[in-house]
């Protein structure tokens, strides 16, 4: 954009008015969704947006950490039973490096 601060704002900037006709009372709350026109507007979420918007609702009401297990493990580490799977770790290792492309 090339103009002067003193100039005039271009032709697309100009108009100040409602989007629709629809203007918003001074002092209304402001707070709510945006309501759409009825003219038809619609939305349609692909089958994977809406997969993920079900994996997120699930993700969200599970717990961040399965106190059972970690109950487990505790138990395991005073008595002295818990034994570490070197391999298993390394195979998680290089799994991850082999997905972030190492």
């Amino acid at each position: 954009m090339n103009q002067k601060i003193e100039g005039t704002p271009p032709a697309a900037v100009r108009s100040t008015g409602p989007i629709g006709g629809r203007v918003a009372p001074a002092g209304a709350d402001r707070s709510g969704p945006v309501q759409a026109s009825a003219a038809g507007d619609s939305l349609r979420l692909t089958g994977e947006a809406t997969s993920l918007q079900a994996m997120q609702r699930e993700l969200a009401t599970a717990p961040a950490i399965n106190e059972a297990r970690v109950a487990a493990v505790r138990e395991a580490l005073q008595s002295g039973t818990y034994r570490i799977n070197a391999e298993a770790i390394a195979d998680g290792m290089l799994g991850l490096e082999d997905q972030l492309g190492g």
